[in-house]
């Protein structure tokens, strides 16, 4: 089996700034770790302030040139990028699971995923139209020119480390804007390789420019204080949300926030068993739980609830664990040693409240950051699972009697990413759809992520859409003219 890191040369594991590879202005570096095993795999750049604002020069600089490329050149780029994502999508995958620890069948599908938002963003580039009419009173003319809103910065998780970049930098590559991306100091190698292979295939120096440092903090912070910047784009919890939100404030950035979730799962009485089966199991483990569209909560109907958990249980007890690169493995290495210490807490808490484990709960000894799929029954509603964000292979299982009931439970949230219903009744689905306060509903479904649809929340889990048409509006202001012609 061939290094992973073989795909990433010494010289791409620095900085990328402008035209260049470079080490951070004071040598210093950090290491990446994989999760499964606790050993150093790489070391990386360790950027300060001044660094950033170098990455910051270099994209304003080339903001005019690329805005000013026509639309069909910047789509033929965008399109080069989906393909070679595409045809080294193994490389790519094995680069994913060794610095996040997720198994390679999951990684492969990541790479699939983010390369997907270059090809969707490819045909939007083409379709940015303005609007010329006449005003409704006469005498004059309405013109409405989009533009790009200029340099952006952008910080991304670590739970997908290709997809939530390439979400973020094929819209505004799309709509003309040049980039600045702080990837997770977990998980840097991936974006790297990004930048890397959007450098082969021809995009312009300054147009993606990577930072990788662990003082995240003060480095996104002197961008965002730079006039220069105009958008801030960031997915992550909604506690540093709230911080970017504050400081973006300060030169009325444009922004996008893509936060916190504590999904809602609702099988009803009348869902079809094996449909809810597997879409909670989707919707609970994609990517070891460590998503912010994991359901979080998952309420079934009471005449289906020893029925549904028994053969949920079944199926969760028999995934199996272990290093990420290894035949079988279903759930892989969390992505860090405080990561499993929450869970523990987590179910601790739980069952001190009265909670039952029914399978897992306990973690393994040995190397790495391993989890077993747990699942909790008679869990009460203090349990402080179901407020936080689990983001880990723990499902609580609650029983409900009525749909108001189970509606108010699953409202009960400062956040609103999504929720999940099973039901066969159209009429019900349409009524927890309206009912439910969240930006995205599945509906006997439990994957909803897609690059032609409108990704976001609402209440505290985010402003803004990603993917879609929509996704690309994010990063365009809008020019109106009026043109007086009586």
């Amino acid at each position: 089996m061939s290094d992973p890191m073989d795909v990433l040369a010494p010289e791409h594991r620095r900085l990328r700034i402008g035209d260049s590879w470079r080490d951070a202005a004071s040598g210093a570096t950090f290491a990446v770790e994989d999760p499964a095993t606790g050993t150093t795999v790489a070391e990386v750049a360790d950027a300060g302030v001044a660094d950033g604002l170098a990455a910051l020069d270099a994209a304003s600089r080339a903001a005019a040139q690329w805005a000013s490329i026509p639309p069909r050149r910047r789509s033929e780029l965008l399109t080069a990028t989906y393909r070679a994502l595409t045809d080294r999508s193994e490389e790519v995958a094995r680069l994913i699971t060794l610095e996040m620890g997720k198994p390679l069948a999951e990684a492969r599908a990541e790479v699939a995923y983010g390369a997907e938002f270059f090809r969707w963003f490819a045909e939007e580039a083409v379709r940015v139209e303005g609007r010329y009419s006449t005003a409704p009173a006469g005498g004059y003319r309405i013109l409405t020119v989009p533009k790009p809103v200029g340099p952006c910065v952008f910080v991304t998780p670590w739970n997908f480390p290709l997809a939530m970049g390439a979400r973020k930098i094929a819209p505004a590559l799309a709509a003309g804007c040049t980039t600045v991306t702080k990837p997770a100091a977990q998980t840097p190698l991936t974006m790297l390789l990004l930048a890397r292979i959007m450098e082969e295939v021809g995009v312009p120096a300054g147009v993606v420019n990577v930072v990788t440092t662990r003082r995240a903090g003060e480095v996104v912070s002197a961008l965002l204080a730079d006039t220069r910047t105009r958008k801030v784009s960031f997915t992550g919890s909604t506690e540093v949300g709230r911080v970017l939100l504050r400081q973006a404030a300060d030169n009325v950035l444009r922004t996008s926030m893509e936060l916190g979730g504590n999904a809602a799962l609702i099988v009803c009485a009348d869902a079809d068993l094996d449909v809810a089966l597997r879409g909670a199991l989707v919707a609970k483990m994609r990517n070891i739980g460590e998503s912010c569209i994991a359901a979080n909560r998952i309420y079934v109907e009471e005449p289906v609830r020893e029925e549904f958990t028994k053969r949920f249980t079944e199926r969760m007890g028999a995934l199996v664990v272990g290093r990420g690169f290894d035949d079988g493995v279903d759930v892989g290495a969390l992505i860090d040693g405080p990561s499993v210490a929450k869970l523990d807490d987590l179910v601790a808490d739980a069952v001190g409240r009265g909670a039952r484990v029914l399978t897992g709960g306990v973690r393994p000894d040995g190397p790495g950051h391993f989890y077993p799929p747990t699942v909790l029954v008679d869990v009460p509603d203090d349990a402080r699972m179901l407020r936080e964000e689990i983001f880990g292979p723990v499902a609580p299982i609650i029983g409900f009697t009525s749909d108001d009931e189970v509606m108010a439970k699953a409202n009960d949230t400062e956040h609103g990413l999504v929720g999940y219903v099973f039901t066969r009744d159209l009429q019900r689905a349409l009524r927890f759809a309206e009912g439910l306060q969240t930006g995205m509903i599945g509906v006997n479904r439990g994957l909803i992520s897609d690059p032609s649809a409108p990704f976001g929340g609402v209440k505290q889990s985010g402003i803004g859409k990603e993917g879609s048409h929509e996704g690309i509006l994010e990063y365009l202001d809008v020019t109106y003219a009026a043109i007086d012609l009586p």
